[in-house]
């Protein structure tokens, strides 16, 4: 299993109550429909929360989003479909897409906690 964790900036323009219903409510849909995103095992976005921004220029991260394959194959076959353009497309309707983090992990090493020794679905 191999996970693609991105950090997440909004576009310029939104307030971050706008970006997060665009996020939830349009972008996530728009994946889990797509046939680029029948690659992926598992979707996560992590939202901040509201009412940790300071005002509408906060210009921190506004969420952390985590898409699980089963292997590299997995994720360069979700990125080879060709509606992955379109889901590219629409990113670049909510997000600074020139701040945009990635790294792809492996399974983690778990040193504390209830899952120590274990890896998440494997």
């Amino acid at each position: 299993m191999v996970r693609l964790t991105c950090l997440l900036r909004r576009k310029d323009g939104l307030t971050p109550a706008a970006f997060h219903a665009y996020w939830q409510e349009v972008h996530g849909p728009l994946i889990a429909q797509s046939k680029s995103g029948s690659h992926v095992v598992r979707y996560e976005q992590h939202p901040r929360p509201l009412d940790d921004y300071i005002g509408d220029d906060d210009p921190g991260f506004d969420g952390v989003t985590v898409q699980w394959f089963e292997d590299m194959d997995a994720y360069r076959a979700h990125m080879a479909e060709p509606d992955f353009p379109d889901i590219w497309t629409d990113i670049s309707n909510f997000l600074d897409t020139d701040k945009l983090h990635f790294v792809m992990t492996e399974h983690p090493r778990v040193v504390m906690g209830d899952d120590a020794g274990s890896f998440p679905l494997a």
